[in-house]
């Protein structure tokens, strides 16, 4: 059986390169950029609309566009980027970092399964951030 990813795909109505280039600040992690062209895409130039943009960090992939402005966003409670992983100090920092001139919703705290907060960043989009407690019989 194959492996399935999951990833959020949000459109940013305009606002792609700024959200993903954000982002990219944050996370690290490699960032493309694609434009449509006639003979399909290519990679956008500093005034090219955002066809497709994709952010990979570590095992973390955010893919967005400018959308189309026939089919608008409802920005708010629609979705939420679960990132997740085992470094606290890594975490919170992002979780810092994306709050900052957003909304943080719930603040870091200790939770039964590991440390757990919840916000909205300056561009509208929702994280769920977990730190999970350390598998002491985890082999990787």
């Amino acid at each position: 059986m194959s492996q399935l990813f999951l990833n959020p795909y949000i459109n940013f109505q305009g606002k792609a390169r700024e959200a993903m280039e954000f982002y990219q600040k944050v996370l690290g992690g490699e960032l493309v950029l694609l434009a449509a062209s006639p003979d399909g895409p290519k990679p956008a130039g500093p005034d090219d609309s955002i066809m497709h943009a994709r952010l990979e960090s570590d095992s973390a992939v955010i893919m967005g566009s400018d959308g189309m402005p026939e089919y608008p966003p409802t920005v708010g409670d629609n979705i939420a980027v679960a990132l997740g992983g085992y470094d606290r100090e890594r975490l919170g920092k992002i979780f810092d970092q994306l709050g900052e001139g957003g909304k943080v919703k719930q603040p870091l705290k200790e939770e039964s399964w590991g440390t757990f907060g919840w916000l909205q960043d300056k561009f509208g989009v929702n994280w769920m951030l977990n730190v999970s407690k350390e598998n002491k019989n985890a082999t990787t």
